[in-house]
């Protein structure tokens, strides 16, 4: 899948969110599926916030692990930020990446075309099973 995401169309996040869905829908796990479209929620939307320009986001899936990419045009590197309670709903996206995704990191692109941000999340069907009646 690969969505291009223009600059400040925050209602392009649940299109963006919605087309994950379909992706994963009959080949995840649900707590798998809920927590990438929570995860991809909060990456796109913090491209598009802290960033003059768009975002292109990507996401590939192979039977055991999905990984999303959102590339944006600006070099400067997110920080998680612990959030106080004076912060209200903002300052959570990154603690929520590094809390719930197997794997996740910035790569740097290029002198001067910015940075991808990306998690990653085991997807493995059979888990799903594990805990049936013995």
């Amino acid at each position: 899948m690969h969505r291009s995401v223009r600059r400040a169309d925050l209602k392009a996040v649940s299109e963006v969110r919605r087309a994950l869905r379909e992706l994963m829908r009959h080949r995840c796990r649900s707590d798998a599926a809920e927590a990438a479209e929570l995860l991809i929620t909060e990456i796109v939307t913090n491209a598009l916030v802290h960033t003059d320009r768009g975002a292109e986001v990507s996401v590939s899936l192979t039977p055991a692990r999905l990984r999303v990419e959102v590339r944006d045009h600006a070099a400067r590197r997110p920080r998680p930020h612990v959030p106080t309670a004076d912060d209200g709903t903002h300052g959570r996206g990154l603690v929520l990446v590094q809390a719930l995704a197997d794997d996740w990191g910035v790569d740097a692109m290029a002198l001067g075309s910015g940075k991808v941000v990306w998690f990653e999340l085991d997807t493995c069907r059979e888990a799903a099973y594990d805990a049936g009646p013995a």
